[in-house]
């Protein structure tokens, strides 16, 4: 029979203190909280998945609580029941959102920049000007985006904004500019508007 296991409570947790070696304290359903001689308090989840045990962190405790650390014990298990491993969905979760933070619309802006600057196809005060632009007009309403979601019509309206000022010239040089910047990467490279010459 195998053995019972009280569950933690959060005056258990606060009260445990470092030991020379690591502690598991655990909580049932493979949750335990990984204590570590320099006094960290790590959840993990041990599971097992295609015959192999394996081991999933869940957080440092505080900042995921107790019950934080038993719904994510929770999540972990309904990815199980439907054959998916929960190490490997985290791994691409992760993948996928340092991906996002890597393609917003800034980050390729600055790529896209830093390649003609560095090669020489603009002179350094041409391409100042032309970050100027970008860091004033484009980047505070589309910048923190993923490139891959703005659509066309979000970018025109912010021309219009632009254009709306009386700075016609700025708007169609940015059309200009952002066109090259999304065909770096989406390959569409054409923003239509009426502010072509």
């Amino acid at each position: 029979m195998p053995k019972r296991i009280i569950p933690l409570s959060a005056i258990k947790i606060d009260k445990a203190k470092p030991q020379e070696k690591e502690v598991k304290l655990y909580d049932g359903g493979g949750l335990f909280l990984l204590i570590t001689p320099s006094g960290g308090k790590l959840w993990n989840l041990k599971y097992r998945y295609g015959g192999k045990e394996k081991k999933l962190a869940l957080g440092a405790y505080p900042v995921v609580s107790l019950e934080a650390a038993r719904l994510r014990r929770e999540d972990a298990k309904r990815l199980l029941a439907n054959g998916v491993d929960p190490g490997a969905m985290k791994k691409l979760l992760k993948s996928a959102a340092k991906d996002k933070a890597s393609n917003t619309f800034e980050t390729v802006a600055r790529e896209w920049h830093h390649k003609f600057s560095s090669a020489g196809k603009w002179s350094p005060t041409h391409g100042a000007d032309i970050l100027h632009r970008l860091e004033k007009d484009i980047f505070p309403p589309l910048g923190s985006r993923p490139i891959s979601e703005i659509k066309p019509l979000e970018l025109l309206k912010v021309l219009e904004r632009i254009a709306g000022r009386g700075a016609l010239d700025t708007a169609h040089r940015l059309r200009h500019h952002c066109g090259m910047i999304f065909s770096l990467r989406r390959g569409d490279g054409a923003v239509r508007s009426r502010y072509r010459r």
